[in-house]
């Protein structure tokens, strides 16, 4: 004897939800529906809309398991960040980068995982994780030249798009950056054009893409007049900041403006200028990089070149796509504008 099974209230449970069902209200075939659960890839914007209206009324939801089985993806992309774990809420980039990516993703039903990995044990660890299949592939954030994650990334074959330009795999890695060297030459002019006559620099680190290309936009400008003692060396955290600002004005008490390589760092560089009693821009004019939010926040608010962190979320996650498609990976070079606030 075969029984009906009912709930508490002794109704008839409702009938899982199937892609007949998503097909039939939107309008369209099965394939179409299928096209737009595995990401939405030729399918016409008016399809999209509607089958996505269609999984919203019916209450549908893909069974992973069984697609990933058919399929043999996971379906859900890993947001690896290469760093310390303090610097993923420390520095205002990151967290605006990870919700970009993942308001990305969810517009096509794609979970985002969030993988911190800063110590060479966490990276064997996401490395072997990733590498057994629990996601389709990476977006790679501050990737450092010698990158040892990205070359084992590349060894088992795992789709891989860098933020910034990955140093060492320019060649083999796909990956979306602002034009750093465009945007530091931007800001060095808008000093320049200040009055200002002495413009020092301190750079990010030497092993990361906006580390190198922003002093080279830095040098590009100044020409002739370039003098390596205007320059100091941060790691784009705040205290490096204001360690390197103290180090310059013991060298070059005569500046009068200083660039600095990311807006976390320059509010490291404002503490030091505060403390010691000069004010900005009446005495130094100061310049940033990013417009992450902390700029404007910042007393006075801070001249900034912005990336668009939105459009680089985006195109990353496109980049991505494609190439766990099966497509050859591409470059994105955006261009960053410049912000102009008081204090420049």
């Amino acid at each position: 004897m075969t029984r009906m099974i009912t709930d508490k209230a002794g109704a008839t449970p409702r009938r899982r939800p199937t892609i007949k069902d998503v097909a039939a209200a939107a309008g369209v075939s099965r394939g179409t529906v299928s096209r737009v659960l595995n990401g939405g890839h030729w399918v016409s914007p008016d399809a999209l809309a509607a089958v996505e209206a269609a999984i919203e009324a019916t209450g549908y939801s893909a069974n992973q398991h069984a697609r990933s089985l058919v399929t043999g993806r996971s379906n859900s992309i890993a947001f690896l960040l290469t760093e310390p774990q303090h610097l993923l809420f420390e520095d205002p980039n990151f967290s605006v980068l990870l919700r970009g990516s993942a308001q990305e993703l969810a517009r096509r039903r794609m979970p985002l995982l969030l993988m911190v990995a800063g110590t060479k044990e966490e990276q064997r660890n996401v490395v072997d994780y990733v590498g057994s299949g629990h996601v389709d592939g990476v977006l790679l954030i501050s990737s450092h030249a010698g990158n040892t994650v990205l070359r084992s990334l590349q060894e088992r074959g795992i789709p891989t798009i860098a933020c910034g330009i990955p140093l060492g795999f320019e060649s083999t890695v796909g990956y979306v950056s602002a034009d750093d060297r465009a945007g530091a030459r931007t800001m060095v002019r808008h000093l320049l054009d200040g009055g200002r006559q002495h413009v020092a620099m301190i750079t990010g680190p030497m092993d990361t893409p906006g580390g190198r290309l922003r002093l080279d936009g830095y040098r590009d400008e100044l020409g002739d007049a370039f003098d390596p003692t205007l320059v100091a060396h941060g790691d784009y955290s705040r205290d490096s900041g204001a360690r390197a600002m103290a180090e310059l004005l013991e060298r070059r008490p005569d500046l009068d403006a200083v660039f600095v390589a990311s807006d976390l760092m320059a509010s490291g560089a404002y503490m030091t200028l505060r403390t010691a009693g000069i004010s900005v821009p009446g005495q130094v004019a100061v310049g940033g990089f990013d417009d992450a939010g902390i700029a404007e926040a910042l007393d006075p608010p801070l001249t900034s070149m912005r990336q668009p962190f939105d459009r680089i979320s985006a195109e990353m996650v496109r980049l991505l796509l494609s190439v766990i498609d099966g497509e050859t990976p591409a470059a994105v070079t955006v261009p960053a504008s410049l912000v102009v606030r008081a204090s420049t």
